[in-house]
C-alpha cells in the first residue's frame, strides 16, 4: 500500500483526534445506557480541565444532534437484556466519534443491516454533521433513492479504477452522456452498480433465459447485451477526459493553494492518564456489576461448589486416612475450583472488542486499560476468595488460626487472579471465545498436571516437565503453599496402631516430595510473580499487535491482490453461455412430456 495522504493539499498523517473512524460493527458495552456510554467516552477523551457540567452539556448536545433523546436512558443491550434498535445503535456509534469534534469522519457502511427508515435517519444525521463544517467520508451499501439524494459528492470505484468522482446529483447526467442513461423509474445508485459491478453478469445471463424476456423480441434495457467489463471500461475512459474530472482536479488544486488551511493536530485524548485510569476502572466495574455472566453467576457456582467440598470433606480430622483427604481437598480447591474462572472469558472477549475499537481511535493507552481491568475485578475476586475460603476452611476444619485462614484465602485469590490473567493472554491471541476457552483449558490442564498432585514433583521427568514447566506453573507453587499451611505443626495417626504419630513436616516431605526449607509465603510470592508476568505478557502482546498491525495488513493486502489476479473474472469477461446451470428456461406448458430443462 503506497501513496500520499494530503489534507488541504499538505502532507499529513491521519492522527488520532483530527480523524475519527466508525466501524461497520457496532461494538459497545451492552450493559450501559446511551447517556452513560457517551459520558464515559467524554471523560476519557475531553480535557480534564473541563468541569462536570461542561462535559454534561457536551454529552447532551451530542444526544440532541444525533436524535437519541428518546433512548438516552435505555441500555444498549446484550445477550440477556433487550436494548436499543439497530439504527439507534449506529447513531450512538457516530455520536461517540463526534464528541471531540474531529475534522474528518470516516464510516464503513453505516447503513448495513438497517431498514430503509433507520438508514435514512442515520445518513440524515451524517448530513447534519457535514453541514456543521466537518468532512464525512462514507462507503454506502445499496442506498435507497432518498438516502442517495442526501449525499453531496459521489466517488464510484470499480476494480481500483475511478469511474466517477464529482457532485452526486451530476452522476446521472454523466452516465447519460456516456451512453448509459438511468431509466426513469430506477434508483440511480442501483443503476450505477448495475453498470460497474461484475456480479450482475450472472444475473443478466439468468434473466436472458427466463420466459418473460424470451418472449420479447427486444429488451427494454439498452445494454443488456453488454458485459460489465465493457461498460466499466467505457465509463472509465469517458470520465478520464470529461469535464467532471477536470472540475474535480481544478477544485483540489484550488483548495491546496489556499493559505491558512493547516489542519491542527491533536492527540486522540486530551484527558490525563490518571483520569483515563479512574474512568476506565469505574466503567469496567459498572459493566461487571450489571453483566450476570461476568462474576455473579460464578459467585453462585463457587458458593454451591464450596458447600459441596465442605460437606464431602466435613471435619476431616487427624486420622491416617485424613492425610490423603486433606491433600485431595487442597488440590481440588487450588486446582479445579480456580479453574472455574475461565467462565468469564466470553464477557472479557466482548470487553476486549470495545478496547480494540476505542484504541483504534486513540481513546486511551494499553497500560491504563490493563491496570483498570485488574482494579475493577479486584472486589469480585476478593469476594469469591473470601466466600470460598471461609466456607471450605471452617467446614473441612483445616489447621486453625487466623494466619492460616488468611493464607488460605490469599492463596485462592492469587490463583484465581492468575487464571484470569492467563485467559486475558489467550484472549489477546485467540479472539474467538470458543477457541479461546478450549485453548485456555488446555494450557491450564497442562499446568495442573505438573502441580505435584497427580505425580510428585521429584518424580517428574527432568527435561521439560520438571524444568521449566513445573516452575512456571502457578498450581505447583499454590499447592506446595497449601500443603505447608495445613500440615506443618500437626500430627496424624500412624498406619498401624501402636506406631509413633506422623508429623506434618514428615508427611509432606517424604510422601509428597515438598521441601520445607522455604516458607509458605515464598510459595505465595512465586504465585504473585507469575500473576505479574501474565499481566506484563498481556500488555506486551497488545502493544506488539498495535505495532505489527500495519505490517500484517500490508502482507494480507498483497496476498489478496495475488489471489484476485488469478481469478478468471479479473482477466477476461466471464462467459455464461456454455454453462449447464444457465440454460434457457421454458414455460411450464412447454415442459409437458419433457425432461427437466436443466438436463
Amino acid at each position: 500500500m503506497t501513496g500520499n495522504i494530503l489534507l488541504n493539499g499538505k502532507k499529513k498523517r491521519l492522527e488520532y483526534g483530527a480523524v475519527a473512524y466508525v466501524t461497520q460493527e457496532d461494538v459497545m458495552l451492552g450493559t450501559l445506557t446511551v447517556r452513560e456510554t457517551l459520558t464515559f467516552s467524554a471523560h476519557l477523551r475531553l480535557p480534564t480541565t473541563l468541569s462536570k457540567e461542561e462535559v454534561k452539556d457536551i454529552v447532551e448536545g451530542t444526544i440532541m444532534e444525533m436524535g437519541l433523546q428518546d433512548c438516552g436512558d435505555t441500555v444498549i443491550g446484550n445477550w440477556h437484556r433487550r436494548g436499543i434498535s439497530g439504527g439507534e445503535k449506529k447513531r450512538l456509534s457516530i455520536a461517540l466519534e463526534i464528541l471531540t469534534m474531529p475534522k474528518m469522519l470516516f464510516l464503513d457502511e453505516p447503513t448495513s443491516g438497517l431498514d430503509s427508515a433507520s438508514a435514512f435517519f442515520v445518513v440524515q444525521s451524517l448530513r447534519n454533521i457535514a453541514r456543521d463544517g466537518r468532512t464525512v467520508v462514507s462507503s454506502i451499501h445499496q442506498p435507497s433513492s432518498e438516502v442517495f439524494a442526501l449525499f453531496d459528492d459521489l466517488f464510484l470505484l470499480s476494480g481500483g479504477e475511478t469511474v466517477y468522482f464529482g457532485e452526486a446529483k451530476m452522476a446521472v447526467q454523466f452516465f447519460a452522456e456516456a451512453g448509459f442513461p438511468c431509466p426513469s423509474r430506477r434508483n440511480p445508485s442501483d443503476h450505477f452498480l448495475r453498470c460497474i459491478n461484475s456480479d450482475f453478469d450472472a444475473i443478466t445471463a439468468t434473466l436472458k433465459g427466463s420466459q418473460r424476456l424470451r418472449d420479447k423480441p427486444t429488451s427494454s434495457d439498452p445494454f443488456m447485451e453488454m458485459a460489465t467489463a465493457q461498460i466499466k471500461s467505457a465509463l472509465v475512459e469517458k470520465y478520464r477526459d470529461s469535464k467532471y474530472a477536470k472540475m474535480a482536479r481544478a477544485r483540489s488544486q484550488e483548495i491546496s493553494k489556499i493559505e491558512g488551511l493547516e489542519v491542527e493536530t491533536k492527540s486522540g485524548s486530551q484527558a490525563t492518564w490518571w483520569k483515563q485510569l479512574t474512568t476506565l476502572t469505574k466503567r469496567s466495574f459498572v459493566n461487571m456489576c450489571r453483566d450476570v455472566g461476568y462474576y455473579w453467576a460464578r459467585i453462585v457456582i463457587y458458593i454451591l461448589v464450596s458447600i459441596c467440598v465442605g460437606t464431602v470433606f466435613y471435619d476431616v480430622g487427624y486420622g491416617n486416612t485424613a492425610i490423603l483427604a486433606r491433600v485431595a481437598c487442597g488440590a481440588f480447591i487450588t486446582g479445579f475450583m480456580t479453574f472455574m474462572s475461565i467462565g468469564g472469558f466470553p464477557s472479557f472477549i466482548e470487553e476486549l472488542k470495545v478496547f480494540n475499537k476505542e484504541r483504534l481511535n486513540g481513546y486511551y493507552g494499553v497500560a491504563a486499560y490493563t491496570l483498570s481491568n485488574f482494579l475493577s475485578a479486584f472486589p469480585f475476586l476478593v469476594t469469591i476468595s473470601l466466600i470460598t475460603g471461609t466456607i471450605t476452611f471452617y467446614l473441612v476444619k483445616f489447621r486453625s488460626g487466623f494466619s492460616h485462614y488468611a493464607f488460605f484465602c490469599l492463596n485462592i485469590f492469587f490463583s484465581i487472579a492468575v487464571i484470569e490473567s492467563l485467559m486475558m493472554v489467550v484472549a489477546s491471541m485467540v479472539p474467538n471465545y470458543l477457541m479461546g476457552i478450549v485453548t485456555g483449558a488446555g494450557i491450564i490442564g497442562i499446568l495442573m498436571m505438573t502441580s505435584g498432585f497427580f505425580r510428585l514433583l521429584p518424580d517428574l521427568p527432568k527435561i521439560f516437565w520438571r524444568y521449566p514447566i513445573s516452575y512456571i506453573s502457578f498450581s505447583s507453587w499454590a499447592l506446595q503453599g497449601a500443603y505447608k499451611n495445613d500440615f506443618i505443626g500437626l500430627e496424624f495417626d500412624p498406619l498401624l496402631p501402636g506406631d509413633r504419630k506422623l508429623t506434618g513436616d514428615e508427611i509432606i516431605t517424604k510422601y509428597f516430595g515438598v521441601t520445607v526449607d522455604r516458607s509458605k509465603w515464598w510459595d505465595l510470592t512465586a504465585v504473585v510473580v507469575i500473576l505479574i508476568c501474565y499481566r506484563l505478557i498481556f500488555f506486551i502482546i497488545l502493544k506488539m499487535k498495535e505495532k505489527a498491525s500495519p505490517f500484517l495488513q500490508e502482507i494480507y493486502a498483497k496476498k489478496t491482490l495475488e489471489h484476485l489476479d488469478k481469478r478468471p473474472s479479473f482477466r477476461k469477461v466471464p462467459s455464461l453461455a456454455s454453462s449447464k446451470r444457465h440454460q434457457p428456461l421454458h414455460s411450464l406448458s412447454s415442459q409437458e412430456g419433457l425432461n427437466s430443462p436443466l438436463h
